[in-house]
């Protein structure tokens, strides 16, 4: 940490190809747009896929090539605003969605503009992250947090996102069935949502018996660990008392024997959405789906309406989000942050931005 830190200076944490971190004085972002913000990051949680690009250069076609600053998950104030924003203003403290479209392509004039291949999203390669003092986005990608929710837990409104998108797709869960594969920070926080939309049954499933024994707090009715086994499917589904199987799957855990055990549980006729991704390529139980009729569904990110339902259960208190964050960093420590994911210490860590105010917290 400098001896003093400088005023009016973006700090910005970058990685280097190679997996070098370094910290670097860059340029203050200014407004160009009359509907651009500049925000002055608070608090940014760690992804999985920030420290796969640290790890292995890479993520998918993505590929550390240049320097980059990391991060993705962030909330902060707002310092300045063109001329053209509206319903928010100097000192709000908000939620940043990290991806900006293109706004014409025909996904997004669908109403899908996560998939827009335009997009250009915060710590993607070869767009910044928001690891730094100030980040500029377009007014549209900052949502102003409730009162009660600090900036820290205000960066887990892009999680809780990514959980929201996820149970919208697999539908209506009012008195439904749903095993939620992965009890990491988007798993658990996918049976908070499930069970604020109405679900009868949460399952939380994992191999870390210390991630499974917070989950009730975030809505699941049942736990159970995966062992080695082949009756895990039949464990499962007695443990819980669903004779038939499951209605409603999500996997947050990208891993395989997650997905071949998902789907062995599912009802006939059931919705299963693959929410997180682990290696690219997986041995895939094809012949059950076809047999079940199942419906398979991908999720990317979140779409229109994601960001502002998140708010909105967070402001309800239907999701709540005390104890999820587990390890706090300075920014200047942010590299212990990365490697504590590694080591998959506790839930969630969050890195604060440079010079940030302990009251605001």
């Amino acid at each position: 940490m400098p001896a003093q830190e400088k005023k009016d200076v973006n700090h910005a944490l970058v990685l280097h190809p190679g997996g070098a971190f370094n910290y670097q004085e860059r340029d203050i972002p200014v407004i160009q747009s009359d509907r651009d913000v500049i925000v002055r990051v608070i608090a940014t949680g760690l992804c999985g896929s920030d420290v796969h690009y640290w790890q292995h250069g890479k993520l998918g076609r993505y590929v550390v090539e240049k320097p980059i600053i990391l991060g993705h998950e962030s909330s902060g104030v707002i310092v300045s605003c063109g001329s053209n924003v509206d319903g928010l203003k100097v000192g709000d403290c908000v939620a940043l969605e990290p991806g900006i479209s293109c706004n014409t392509c025909r996904h997004c004039r669908s109403g899908r503009y996560n998939l827009c291949t335009d997009m250009r999203f915060a710590a993607t390669p070869p767009y910044d992250g928001t690891l730094s003092t100030y980040y500029r986005v377009p007014a549209e990608c900052c949502y102003k947090l409730p009162p009660h929710i600090s900036p820290r837990d205000g960066a887990l409104v892009e999680p809780l996102s990514v959980a929201v998108h996820a149970c919208r797709l697999a539908g209506d869960m009012q008195d439904k069935s749903v095993v939620v594969f992965g009890a990491g920070p988007v798993g658990l926080l996918c049976c908070a949502v499930a069970s604020a939309f109405g679900a009868s049954t949460v399952v939380a499933v994992d191999v870390v018996t210390s991630r499974l024994e917070s989950a009730s707090m975030y809505g699941a009715t049942h736990t159970y660990e995966m062992g080695s086994d082949k009756k895990n499917a039949e464990e499962l589904l007695a443990m819980a008392g669903l004779d038939r199987g499951a209605e409603i799957v999500l996997d947050a855990s990208g891993a395989e024997p997650c997905l071949n055990c998902g789907i062995d549980i599912l009802l006939p006729g059931g919705t299963f959405v693959q929410v997180g991704l682990g290696k690219p390529n997986v041995s895939f139980p094809v012949g059950q789906v076809c047999d079940k009729e199942a419906v398979f569904k991908g999720s990317f990110r979140y779409g229109p309406g994601d960001y502002k339902l998140a708010i909105g259960l967070l402001n309800s208190r239907r999701v709540k989000l005390e104890g999820l964050v587990t390890h706090e960093y300075s920014f200047w420590k942010a590299q212990d942050a990365f490697q504590n994911v590694v080591n998959r210490n506790g839930i969630k860590s969050v890195i604060y931005g440079p010079g940030t105010d302990g009251d605001l917290l």
